[in-house]
């Protein structure tokens, strides 16, 4: 098969979807792989190891798309990249469609294969604790005064207390969040909904000054964080919120929210996307840090573990085809989002209200 893969056009995205390693496993296996000078830079990877590894480099990220009949990239598709879908495609990424109507659109209206690759993971993203490392770390910052944080220290000294951070859910993005907080001495507290999870937090971080506690416990815990981070990936078609707009007037005035899950008008209700390049905005005072490709920071790291865990699906696909992969694999076709024009993501049918096929009846049919 031939696989392409082009250089990230999102603001400040350093991401690859593949790194050298992965184009030698899959050449080494027959198949052909372009990817588009200069794709590789940020994550440490130049284009004599692609061409090493048995790539062939091509200038642009359209003659990648003409070249190529699988598509591997990290974040959705941008407008400037519309014109290059071919309905020959199978397009592979990070594709978050439910609340990304035109792109879908264009998805359907070309009538590709494409399939979410955030929905693959069956242990979770391998960039999930990155971001939540990452986001908690520029949280931290966020709470210094010369950024209109509290003045605290992260850490206790002379007497004064620690900053003090409230994470709101604490799966693998929570889990990072906690690592970065607890090891810089800040006071954390860790709220969840199941009791497993909150019973795991306090094994792992029992000398630490961290306690646990239900998410019903914010409101109460709201008026004294110095920073919240919530890592809880709502539900798109819910229409409430763990905090709310009139949350906003109980907090600090030097208070930051970081909201790692990004959802807009999600799990925080004042939440919309950011990027790096401008990644702060106030509502009623309160500063929010909503960055929605904070792994992007940390490209060599990041890549490698993305590159990694596609690998196995690429793999799949290229030997088997898109649709006989999915059958083989139940974590793969979760992805699958449309074909032929028609939708096949339940998420995506629900929260814009459109007909739909469910992928697992599509691909009996099929």
């Amino acid at each position: 098969m031939k696989i392409g893969v082009p250089t990230e056009i999102k603001s400040q995205e350093g991401r690859v979807a593949l790194l050298p390693p992965q184009v030698s496993d899959l050449t080494a296996r027959g198949h052909d792989l372009y990817v588009q000078a200069g794709a590789g830079r940020l994550s440490g990877a130049n284009d004599a190891d692609y061409q090493s590894a048995g790539a062939q480099i091509l200038e642009s990220g359209e003659e990648v798309f003409k070249q190529a009949d699988l598509i591997v990239k990290v974040k959705e598709i941008l407008p400037p990249e519309f014109p290059f879908l071919e309905k020959r495609h199978i397009l592979l990424t990070n594709i978050h469609s439910a609340n990304d109507r035109p792109q879908l659109d264009r998805l359907l209206e070309v009538g590709l294969i494409a399939i979410a690759a955030e929905d693959t993971h069956e242990f979770g993203s391998p960039n999930c604790p990155l971001a939540g490392e990452v986001g908690a770390f520029e949280g931290v910052r966020l709470t210094l005064a010369p950024h209109g944080g509290t003045g605290r220290h992260f850490m206790a000294h002379f007497g004064a207390p620690a900053t003090k951070a409230v994470v709101l859910g604490l799966g693998q993005v929570g889990r990072g969040a906690l690592r970065t907080l607890i090891s810089l001495g800040l006071d954390v507290t860790g709220l969840d909904i199941h009791p497993g999870a909150r019973k795991q937090a306090e094994l792992d971080w029992h000398h630490a000054t961290y306690r646990s506690g239900e998410i019903s416990d914010l409101p109460d815990l709201l008026p004294d964080m110095d920073l919240v981070v919530n890592c809880v990936l709502w539900p798109k078609h819910r229409d409430d919120h763990l905090i709310s707009r009139a949350d906003l007037a109980r907090m600090k005035p030097t208070a930051v929210i970081v909201d790692i899950s990004c959802d807009e008008a999600g799990a925080v209700e004042t939440s919309r996307p950011t990027s790096w390049a401008d990644p702060v905005y106030s509502v009623d005072g309160i500063r929010h840090f909503c960055v929605d490709n904070i792994p992007g920071a940390v490209p060599a790291t990041s890549s490698a573990g993305y590159a990694a865990a596609l690998l196995p699906h690429i793999r799949a696909i290229a030997e088997h085809g898109p649709l006989e992969a999915c059958r083989r694999n139940g974590w793969l076709a979760r992805g699958l989002t449309c074909i032929n024009g028609i939708l096949t993501h339940d998420e995506a049918a629900r929260v814009q209200k459109r007909d739909h096929v469910p992928a697992p009846d599509y691909l009996k049919k099929a």
